[in-house]
């Protein structure tokens, strides 16, 4: 007999909301076996495990739902490794130059704003005035 799981199992396991888990199985994501008066529970698979598990690798790579969900069920299939592998390093070098787009452009901000700091506080130095010390007004007035 294969290991199973329960929705509150996964969810446990991977630190989700059931209600994340029910939108994977939503997106065809995951599909559970249903059983239960009217097929209301739910019993996952070791199967289902992986592609969760997969779908959240994916998410934190970058990849939208979408794109996670086509690299998957391209595993699912055993016909052509070398075309799902092409497939997905397309998907991981298009992820990778946005990054690196937007990497650009947070440097390109963080210099701003340092230019920014630089002048704002050459500006700030001329128009505080040095504050006297009570010692240097006694000394002044004798």
């Amino acid at each position: 007999m294969s290991i199973t799981y329960s929705i509150g199992d996964l969810a446990r396991e991977f630190d989700l909301t059931t209600r994340a888990i029910r939108f994977y199985e939503d997106l065809g994501l995951l599909e559970p076996q249903r059983t239960g008066p009217g097929g209301r529970s739910r019993v996952y698979s070791g199967r289902d495990r992986t592609r969760l598990k997969l779908t959240l690798r994916a998410k934190r790579l970058g990849l939208s739902l979408t794109e996670a969900k086509e690299i998957i069920q391209m595993y699912d299939s055993p016909r052509d490794t070398g075309a799902q592998l092409k497939k997905f390093l397309d998907v991981l070098a298009a992820h990778r130059k946005q990054l690196e787009s937007q990497m650009t452009d947070l440097q390109a901000n963080l210099d701003e704003l340092k230019t920014h700091e630089k002048e704002a506080r050459a500006l700030l130095a001329k128009t505080v005035k040095p504050v006297k010390t009570a010692r240097a007004t006694k000394a002044t007035k004798a």
